[in-house]
């Protein structure tokens, strides 16, 4: 769940209108069992817990921090498995509940802050944040679904945008600019390195491709609490100079345009759309800083790390490792 840096609320859009998304009816907001550990905010909306003062990570934590990232993969594909025209968004939103439930997690985003569901459901022009509701999707749509799960005390942030049936091609080279975006990003990190560097790598490729970068949403550190210092600007700040040290997680997600990438919010105060309302894609990993590189915590056990020593890098960094792209709804 990307952090927001400022608001700039608009009318929410439209049911009737056809040539963009419309607002459908949000469900009530679902239940969790009381023997699953849950984030501070759970029950009042309200987050308690302050950024940590040091924010390197012990051993313990990142063991907990692998862990919840690993469950937040699995979720999404789950939810990414449900995806097809005609599902509805509150759809996917049960289905993510039920499989964070599952892994013994509780799904992050519900009542952080007021926001009703658990999986953030974005589609075509939507930048983040879209919440699930009685909207079905369409042929030819692309959505985003961004699952964090909170397991064993600490936040595991993961999302990619999907295909809905079969797409116009440049939805598809979006999609596929905006992933190559992530994995550069994240190529760009080292201890000693800045935060800029991130930014710095993702707005060459994007714009080289002839696409935008949102700037009112960024990543931030994440751990036992939701959203923390550092914040991970997705295009080049040359103010962004905090430095990286081992230990240290966070979640690189930009959110990559076809056309402007100014955005606005509807009114439930969530939703951000492009001003322009052209197509959106997002994806996110939650990393770790290393000595020896960087290393994705929200992947599987099984599936290769490209970021750390004795990776096959021949094919990086343009062309993803197979077992790293999509997980294909």
């Amino acid at each position: 769940m990307v952090k927001r840096k400022r608001r700039r609320p608009a009318t929410r859009q439209p049911r009737q209108t056809s040539d963009r998304v419309a607002a459908g009816d949000v469900s009530a907001m679902r239940s969790v069992p009381d023997e699953i550990g849950r984030p501070d905010y759970a029950a009042t909306g309200v987050p308690v817990l302050q950024a940590p003062a040091n924010l390197i990570k012990d051993d313990a934590a990142l063991a907990r921090m692998r862990i919840a990232g690993s469950a937040a993969r699995r979720v999404l594909r789950e939810v990414a498995a449900e995806i097809a025209p005609g599902v509805t968004t509150d759809h996917l939103d049960a289905v993510c509940h039920e499989a964070c439930i599952a892994e013994g997690g509780y799904p992050s985003p519900l009542n952080y802050n007021g926001y009703p569901k658990s999986l953030c459901t974005s589609v075509n022009e939507i930048i983040c944040h879209g919440i699930p509701d009685s909207r079905a999707l369409r042929e030819g749509d692309i959505v985003n679904c961004d699952v964090t799960i909170f397991l064993n005390g600490v936040h595991g942030d993961h999302s990619e945008t999907f295909a809905v049936g079969q797409i116009d091609q440049r939805s598809e080279d979006l999609i596929r600019t905006t992933r190559e975006c992530l994995y550069l990003g994240i190529g760009a990190v080292r201890s000693g390195g800045v935060v800029r560097d991130i930014g710095k790598a993702i707005q060459n490729h994007a714009e080289s491709a002839g696409l935008g970068v949102v700037r009112e949403f960024i990543g931030h550190g994440v751990g036992e609490v939701f959203h923390h210092q550092p914040n991970i600007p997705h295009y080049y700040e040359p103010s962004a100079r905090f430095q990286f040290a081992p230990g240290m997680t966070f979640t690189i997600e930009p959110m990559i345009t076809i056309g402007s990438p100014q955005a606005h919010l509807w009114q439930d105060g969530w939703t951000a759309a492009t001003a322009d309302l052209s197509r959106t894609a997002q994806f996110e990993h939650t990393v770790l800083v290393r000595e020896d590189g960087v290393e994705i915590l929200t992947l599987d056990e099984d599936e290769a790390q490209p970021f750390l020593p004795n990776a096959d890098r021949q094919k990086w960094p343009l062309t993803i490792p197979p077992n790293q792209g999509e997980l294909r709804a």
